[in-house]
């Protein structure tokens, strides 16, 4: 079992390995949480010199002008060579579970937009099979229970994520139990419901490369 103190190490040792694929002078596309504050921090100290970033959150915005490097909008800035992000979950195939930091929606946008998605995560987000933890789905607020209800029909249990908003005003479930076994055809089987504004599935679209902190160093995947 990795200790909480090992598992921020793991996270400064990808956030480290991540660097050599990012070039000075490009707009870099940025993601939310823990270990991708670590890639931020990281990025500040490697003096490389960032054209500017586009970010999915607001949270990761404010740390990246904390350091000095200007954050563009998406409308500006077009196709993005490289996106880093995490995940939550990620199974051999590269395809993901995200939305833990409830920025699922910017972080699936960023991604669409960049030619080459690089996830940076510890080992113990690697799973079998997704759905372990929590399948997050960002709903606008009006259709809250009829999609509860769409998604127990689905064999999921639901869970309204309490005193939360997203940055985009919305809400989000958590779904429990859900059979992900097939994750393409439930991603495109929940963007298909009304009121769903995305779900935090990343099977349609996978990360290019996956980068995970082990106990024995940084594997490539």
């Amino acid at each position: 079992m990795t200790t909480p103190e090992q598992q921020h190490i793991q996270k400064q040792q990808v956030a480290q390995a991540a660097l050599k694929h990012v070039r000075s002078d490009m707009v870099l596309g940025v993601g939310t949480g823990s270990t991708v504050n670590c890639f931020i921090e990281a990025l500040a100290d490697s003096g490389k010199r960032l054209e500017a970033a586009v970010s999915s959150s607001e949270a990761s915005t404010r740390l990246l002008e904390s350091h000095g490097i200007e954050v563009r909008d998406l409308n500006l800035a077009g196709t993005l060579d490289l996106y880093i992000d995490g995940a939550d979950e990620f199974d051999a195939h590269r395809r993901l579970i995200k939305g833990g930091g409830g920025a699922l929606t910017r972080e699936k946008i960023v991604t669409a937009a960049s030619r080459r998605f690089v996830c940076i995560v510890d080992e113990s987000k690697k799973v079998s099979v997704l759905g372990k933890f929590p399948l997050p789905v960002e709903v606008i607020p009006m259709a809250r229970s009829f999609v509860a209800r769409q998604l127990v029909a689905m064999g999921g249990q639901p869970e309204l994520r309490q005193n939360f908003s997203t940055d985009n005003g919305n809400v989000i479930l958590d779904v429990h139990n859900m059979d992900l076994v097939d994750p393409v055809r439930i991603e495109k089987q929940l963007n298909n419901l009304p009121g769903v504004v995305t779900n935090g599935l990343w099977a349609i679209r996978p990360a290019d490369l996956v980068l995970m902190a082990s106990s024995s160093g940084v594997i490539e995947i």
